[in-house]
């Protein structure tokens, strides 16, 4: 096989239009492109939405919101006690208590826990974290 004998596969590609060569090509006369009109005329190109003039639909419409890309999220500390055992990421997407967006996750020392709970890859506050461990858990 050499560079030169390279073909695009069979039906791959197809021959270009041929405007303008008589009425019997189909193509003649208008060669496609309709009878008047800025579309009909050489050069007649407008952007995409362009709309005559008119105000264009995307500028009619009113701004509105945006998705943040920096979720984050909270948890508190009666919510883990609830879940017990070894918590992470995924076990709180799992639980319901976190959404699966979230990229910053935190435990906030609101409520109580009296369950000893291994805590894995979630940031934890200072005040969490004290009662996690004098409740006998750990955080890592």
């Amino acid at each position: 096989m050499f560079l030169n004998s390279i073909k695009p596969a069979e039906g791959a590609t197809h021959s270009s239009k041929r405007v303008g060569r008589g009425i019997g090509s189909g193509l003649g006369k208008t060669c496609g492109r309709g009878h008047k009109g800025q579309k009909s005329r050489a050069g007649g190109f407008h952007k995409v939405g362009f709309e005559g003039g008119q105000m264009p639909l995307y500028r009619r419409l009113p701004k509105r919101g945006f998705k943040s890309l920096n979720v984050q999220a909270e948890v508190r500390l009666s919510d883990i006690a609830a879940l017990g055992g070894e918590v992470d990421r995924l076990a709180l997407i799992r639980a319901g208590l976190v959404s699966a967006l979230a990229n910053k996750i935190k435990v906030i020392g609101t409520g109580e826990i009296n369950v000893a709970v291994q805590i894995r890859g979630v940031a934890v506050t200072a005040s969490a974290k004290a009662a996690i461990l004098a409740a006998g858990g750990s955080v890592e």
